[in-house]
C-alpha cells in the first residue's frame, strides 16, 4: 500500500511541487474513499477541507432558483475539489457529490492555511495552484450557466 506522501507525489495538481512542501502538506492529509451518491458538501456551508481526487467522479452544484441543483462541472481524476477553505470566509461557494465510488485525499483546510501563513513562499505556490482552479471553475460556470439560460432558437 502506497504512503500519502507517495499518492500526493502522484497526483497532477501537486505536480513539481517541492518535495518539502508534500512532506508538510502530507502531515495534514488523510486517505478518504467515498460511497456512490455521498453529497462531501453543500453550498454555503463551512469549508474546513480540500481532496485531491484519485479515482472516480465528483459532480460540483449550484442551486438555481425555479431549477433546484444544476450540475457545474464534473471532476475526475487528477483534480482537486475544494478551494473555498483557503478564502475567508470560509464557506463553500459550490455543492459536491459523488458519481460513484471515489478515492480521495483530505486536507485539513486551517492546517494548510498555518502552513502557508509560517511560509510564505510555499503559501504563494499553493495560492498561485488554486487560483488557477478558481479561474477554470469560474469560467466553467459561466458557460454552463450561459448555456442554461440561452433563449430558445
Amino acid at each position: 500500500m502506497s504512503s500519502i506522501y507517495d499518492l500526493m507525489v502522484a497526483h497532477p495538481f501537486l505536480a513539481g511541487l517541492p518535495a518539502p512542501y508534500v512532506e508538510r502538506l502530507s502531515h495534514w492529509a488523510s486517505r478518504a474513499p467515498f460511497e456512490a451518491g455521498t453529497r462531501i458538501f453543500e453550498e454555503h456551508g463551512q469549508a474546513e477541507r480540500w481532496w485531491l481526487i484519485r479515482d472516480g467522479y465528483v459532480n460540483l452544484d449550484t442551486r438555481l432558483p425555479g431549477r433546484g441543483d444544476v450540475i457545474v462541472e464534473t471532476l475526475g481524476p487528477g483534480s482537486v475539489l475544494g478551494w473555498s477553505w483557503l478564502f475567508p470566509p470560509y464557506r463553500w461557494h459550490f455543492g459536491a457529490v459523488t458519481l460513484g465510488p471515489v478515492q480521495a485525499i483530505a486536507l485539513d483546510g486551517p492546517g494548510v492555511r498555518g502552513l502557508c501563513a509560517a511560509d510564505p513562499a510555499f503559501g504563494y505556490e499553493l495560492t498561485s495552484r488554486f487560483t488557477a482552479v478558481v479561474v477554470e471553475r469560474l469560467q466553467t460556470t459561466r458557460v454552463r450557466l450561459l448555456d442554461l439560460y440561452r433563449e430558445p432558437a
